[in-house]
């Protein structure tokens, strides 16, 4: 999901970029091309919130999304320990 100041098209394909922060302060960017499912104005009425399906995209998109998921997941057998 992405949080702007203005509305996304919706059905429009877009060039977007990542950028991830390194330990040393740089970022590193990893672009991808998406396309906008749906934007809608946010809780806040200053922001708009849109969601995206992801054509193309870098291996590394697909590794970073993989180490997020297993971030956060909830382990319900981990979670006893």
């Amino acid at each position: 999901m992405l949080i702007s100041q203005l509305p996304m098209m919706v059905n429009a394909q877009f060039e977007l970029r990542l950028k991830i922060p390194e330990a040393d302060g740089t970022f590193h960017a990893i672009d991808l091309t998406a396309t906008c499912l749906w934007s809608h104005e946010d809780i806040n009425p200053q922001y708009y919130d849109s969601g995206f399906n992801v054509l193309q995209a870098p291996e590394e998109y697909e590794q970073l999304i993989g180490v997020l998921v297993q971030y956060f997941r909830f382990d319900p057998l981990q979670a006893s320990v």
